[in-house]
């Protein structure tokens, strides 16, 4: 979810030590509206956050190493105004298993969550098509070297680097932009309830598959996720939701709306929507021009110290402290044809 280049913003910096207890929690409101000023200035807007710290909206961060448990603690008991964090399960491509087994310790210490799955990717490319790769590659090269009487030829090795047609993706590869099918959306769907399940969240959470910024939204890719929310809900624990960029969001949003009326629900698919032109803390997510918005990702790559400890994240807001919790979806009959 690293999607541009940001800047780096210390809240010790800009408010002063935060180092937790009464002090650093009366003063929430003061140091909150300096960082909005601060992620304002790099990105050209202006974003008071009064009304975000008075309850309009729920800030919340993603980041996709976990900080580990004494950052997390700190940032909650510590001042930040941070009420929920994204929580990346193992998925296809995101390996890195930090985040695994906190679901319990995290919401004892008071965070919402919201679940993020990542799902294959295009990586700019058509999936399938073939593509070329830069190698380096060995070449022996025979040169003269030394002056004089030391003259002499010696053969040195060199690295080339050459552009060459992609291998098949190895046996043990999770993630490639040639598994980017019908067929892999529909496994990864039900793996990504298996996997909310073994990390023990309730039936009815949602799951956010992310897919990453695309210039061009092939066919193959909106095969794939259309397959991942439907297996997601013929699976029936889990309430599937999308993260996607605002370039991509309007099309992604017609076709999983109609994977939930194919299925019978009436519920409206969750969305986390990336997009910083016009972001401000305080604003709600569907202010950003999409109405179907549950979360608006609009500062990206910043980083920030809170009850001293320093993480690099995203600045996310929501509808609700918990953009994962549970919340029953509304079925009817299902379509002709599902």
């Amino acid at each position: 979810m690293r999607l541009v280049a940001g800047f780096c913003l210390s809240a010790l910096a800009v408010a002063g030590a935060c180092s937790g207890g009464d002090s650093a929690r009366s003063s929430i409101a003061n140091v909150s509206a300096e960082v909005a000023r601060a992620a304002a200035l790099a990105s050209g807007q202006d974003a008071p956050m009064a009304d975000a710290v008075e309850g309009r909206s729920h800030l919340g961060f993603d980041t996709g190493t976990y900080p580990g448990d004494a950052a997390m603690l700190a940032w909650r008991s510590g001042g930040a105004p941070y009420e929920w964090a994204g929580y990346y399960m193992k998925s296809p491509c995101h390996q890195d298993e930090g985040w695994m087994g906190k679901r319990e310790a995290l919401t004892k210490i008071g965070y919402g969550l919201a679940v993020l799955y990542v799902g294959q990717q295009t990586w700019g490319r058509k999936p399938g098509a073939p593509h070329f790769v830069s190698v380096q590659i060995p070449t022996k090269q025979r040169v003269r070297v030394g002056r004089g009487r030391n003259r002499k030829t010696v053969t040195r090795t060199i690295m080339r680097t050459v552009r060459r047609l992609a291998p098949p993706p190895a046996a043990d590869a999770t993630c490639n932009a040639d598994f980017v099918t019908a067929k892999r959306g529909n496994a990864d769907g039900f793996d990504a309830a298996n996997r909310a399940e073994s990390e023990g969240f309730p039936h009815g959470t949602t799951v956010f598959l992310d897919l990453e910024r695309m210039d061009m939204l092939h066919p193959e890719m909106r095969a794939y996720y259309s397959a991942w929310v439907r297996a997601m809900l013929l699976d029936g624990r889990y309430t599937p939701g999308i993260y996607v960029h605002t370039y991509n969001a309007n099309t992604v949003y017609s076709d999983v709306k109609g994977e939930y009326v194919r299925a019978g629900v009436r519920s409206e698919p969750p969305f986390w929507i990336a997009k910083s032109q016009g972001f401000t803390a305080s604003a709600l997510p569907h202010e950003m021009g999409h109405a179907f918005a549950a979360i608006w990702q609009g500062v990206l790559d910043v980083t920030q110290t809170w009850n001293g400890h320093r993480i690099p994240i995203d600045v996310n807001v929501a509808a609700t402290r918990s953009p994962s919790s549970v919340v029953p979806m509304e079925r009817v009959a299902p379509t002709m044809g599902n």
